[in-house]
């Protein structure tokens, strides 16, 4: 059942659930979205090594890298593309990674200081003057996707423009990305976008084409920020069953109270029985 989390976590009037959707069977790999990301939020520079991983000199998502962009190189042809010269089929998997905003998000769960909260449009934003460095948030993360910086020791990850929503401006990755790989808008609206999207890539040959993120029931109660992708999600370094990583944690209270209350029980039992 699909659940908003704006309304969840107090919020009474408030505007549609923003979000994006990445249609990677369009995207050329050019790296826009991650330089104006870094320019409009000042993130600092970072990649500047040889990885040896094809195009790709950031490898994943961090406090320094808020978009992504993987490439991923395969000795097989797209759907129902022209086999290649002598027989050397070859595409390119281009995806532009970001964080997930997902609608039951464990970094908002561990934060002690608040400093990870819910906006009205959905997000997930980390405000970094209260943030004291804990680092509960990384590991809580079920993608991977926030970060810590070396520098100041507080964590980081996108915003999604929180800023630029409040203006009526959109993202700035969406902004500047040429193909419309990035579509940003109402997540109800892009879902239906999304689902439109994917009949057209099963209908040209590409049944390897699918939706991740989309689904309202799965381990996050679905993203707000979700991908069309044409391989499998570990192809492209993506959890396959992402699951909100603080689900367990009432009943292990639970029963940790269980186990305390049964252990001074026992003490007064012995205790007691030792005076008489």
């Amino acid at each position: 059942m699909s659940v908003d989390p704006a309304t969840a976590s107090g919020y009474t009037a408030h505007p549609q659930r923003m979000g994006f959707f990445t249609d990677t069977s369009v995207c050329i790999g050019c790296k826009a979205c991650e330089v104006a990301c870094k320019e409009w939020n000042a993130v600092p520079d970072d990649g500047m090594t040889f990885t040896g991983m094809s195009y790709d000199n950031t490898m994943s998502l961090s406090a320094d890298t808020w978009r992504h962009v993987a490439f991923i190189e395969q000795p097989r042809p797209l759907g129902h593309q022209d086999p290649g010269v002598e027989g050397m089929d070859f595409r390119w998997l281009m995806a532009s990674d970001v964080c997930k905003h997902c609608t039951h998000a464990a970094c908002l769960d561990v934060c002690p200081t608040g400093s990870l909260f819910r906006t009205e449009f959905g997000t997930v934003v980390v405000q970094d003057d209260i943030c004291n460095g804990c680092g509960y948030c990384v590991p809580a993360c079920p993608y991977g996707v926030i970060g810590k910086r070396e520098t100041t020791g507080v964590a980081a990850k996108c915003t999604l423009c929180y800023d630029r929503l409040g203006v009526g401006q959109e993202p700035a990755c969406a902004k500047s990305c040429p193909t419309d790989s990035i579509q940003f808008g109402e997540l109800d609206e892009l879902r239906e976008r999304a689902a439109r999207r994917l009949e057209q890539m099963r209908a040209a040959g590409v049944d390897s084409a699918r939706l991740y993120g989309h689904d309202p029931d799965d381990g996050v109660g679905g993203t707000g920020a979700f991908f069309l992708l044409l391989d499998e999600p570990e192809v492209y370094g993506l959890p396959p069953d992402p699951v909100v990583t603080t689900r367990d944690l009432p009943s292990m209270w639970r029963q940790a109270g269980i186990a305390a209350a049964v252990l001074l029980a026992g003490i007064a039992a012995a205790t007691w029985g030792s005076r008489t």
